[in-house]
């Protein structure tokens, strides 16, 4: 007997509308863009962000509304086939980004996705574009669902792809329920564990003696992940699986899982020949189609400037521009709420190192939610420096920590264990006056106290600013 798994206690459409209305703007008014389709940053407290356009560039430039230039961080237009679904669509930064300089791309050509590694010069604004190194390519059999999300797992530093299930419509030779191709899945692989890479132990079919079975497949049946995201606090992957002709759908993505494509889009029937798999995984949200097409996965929201939305996921649709977030917790019906529309279609959505969310249009500008003042302008205006009591505390494996820059500074904030080494960095680079968050995560550290040090130095005046907060880490 064939089980739908679900996580949600009831099968409702339960969509809310924000009472407090609120706005995007354009959070670099002076930069536009050719064809954003992502944006990042690199964990390295460099306060940058990076912007893919889908021909084949990467641009850099620094993380203030003010920027009024980008540099090409890489330019690889001469080996990208780009246009409708093809083109430069996924990166991410190594976790040890700061000490190697590695970080990984994902691009179609004519005929394969390429997941690639790169390295950066001794300039940090320019990478060098001869130091691809090849890590996976598999061939795509038509031109559109090609996936293209990848990004580093917060806890175990694998790498993860989506990828679609190869194109045309309806899945038609049925690689997403099939486990001896790597189309419709999503992979993990341990790029510091082998050259190119090695296997994850804790993959599902790492132990299989069959041959023709992928063994990178860490969950399958998948239509077309285009973005997914780790919340950085709870660990979780979201991923927004484009549907086909009627449903989109939203996965909270788990090791093993069968998420049912294209046996089922979304939780209804789609096509059930040969689908005999005990247990295929419902989505924890789904809408039809309408005025809305085509799903773009977006971020569980950790940053500062918008608290009514910590701790929800902020999603949206590209062909009817508007975002809601979702909120599940996996005991209570989940909650949907309709939030606003964006000014252009949405391409994707990113964050900065601080936790904010942004949207990429294919209109060529960047937008974030403009922040929200509650009590008085001074709650985002800081006048003095502080940092916070980190939350959670204690914390298992992550947690928050806040503080306030009162001028523009030159910030650093290490990390140091019970017996006073220093064994994190997680700040270093000029900061604007205003309000901040950083994530740290201790799962590769043992249970004790840590202690978190900042050294504010203003930029503009004579103020310095030292503190010290206590954290406690229980595994």
């Amino acid at each position: 007997m064939i089980t739908r798994i679900l996580y949600v206690i009831l099968t409702i459409f339960f969509t809310t509308t924000l009472n407090a209305q609120l706005t995007l703007e354009n959070a670099f008014p002076n930069l536009s863009f050719s064809g954003p389709v992502f944006l990042t940053h690199a964990y390295d407290n460099s306060n940058r962000n990076f912007v893919i356009e889908q021909a084949g560039r990467i641009k850099v430039f620094p993380n203030t509304q003010s920027a009024s230039a980008t540099e090409v961080f890489l330019d690889i237009t001469d080996r990208v086939s780009a246009g409708g679904e093809k083109g430069l669509l996924g990166l991410a930064f190594h976790p040890d980004y700061e000490t190697n300089g590695y970080f990984y791309v994902n691009y179609t050509n004519a005929s394969n996705t390429v997941i690639s590694r790169f390295q950066v010069t001794s300039n940090p604004d320019s990478a060098d574009k001869n130091s691809e190194l090849l890590v996976l390519s598999f061939s795509q059999p038509y031109s559109n669902h090609n996936g293209g999300w990848i990004g580093f797992g917060p806890g175990d530093g694998y790498l993860y792809i989506g990828t679609g299930d190869g194109g045309s419509g309806g899945d038609p030779q049925n690689y997403a329920q099939r486990i001896n191709t790597l189309l419709g899945k999503i992979l993990r692989i341990d790029i510091d564990g082998g050259t190119p890479y090695a296997i994850p132990s804790t993959n599902p079919f790492f132990d299989s003696t069959n041959t023709e079975v992928k063994k990178e497949i860490y969950a399958w049946g998948l239509r077309n992940p285009w973005r997914c995201s780790f919340d950085p606090i709870t660990e979780q992957l979201w991923a927004g699986d484009v549907g086909q002709n009627a449903w989109e759908e939203i996965d909270i993505i788990e090791n093993g899982k069968n998420y049912g494509w294209r046996c089922y889009e979304g939780t209804h029937t789609y096509n059930t020949s040969g689908c005999n798999y005990p247990e295929y995984i419902d989505p924890v949200w789904e809408y039809p189609h309408g005025a809305e097409c085509s799903v773009t996965g977006g971020y569980v929201y950790r940053g500062i400037n918008v608290p009514e939305l910590e701790g929800k996921y902020i999603y949206g649709d590209y062909c009817s521009r508007k975002v809601w977030s979702l909120e599940y917790d996996g005991i209570n019906p989940t909650v949907n709420t309709f939030l606003l529309s964006a000014p252009g279609s949405i391409t994707s959505f990113g964050s900065d190192e601080n936790g904010e969310i942004y949207i990429t249009s294919s209109n060529g500008n960047i937008y974030r939610f403009t922040p929200t003042v509650t009590g008085n302008e001074s709650d985002l205006n800081p006048t003095e420096y502080f940092i916070e009591q980190n939350y959670p505390n204690p914390f298992n494996p992550s947690t928050v920590i806040r503080y306030n820059i009162a001028e523009e500074s030159y910030v650093t904030i290490k990390i140091f264990d019970s017996l006073g080494k220093e064994i994190d960095t997680i700040a270093s680079s000029i900061q604007q006056k205003g309000i901040y968050q950083k994530s740290w995560n201790a799962s590769g550290f043992s249970t004790g106290v840590y202690y978190v040090k900042i050294i504010a130095e203003s930029l503009s005046s004579d103020k310095t600013f030292n503190d010290v907060i206590k954290m406690l880490y229980l595994k």
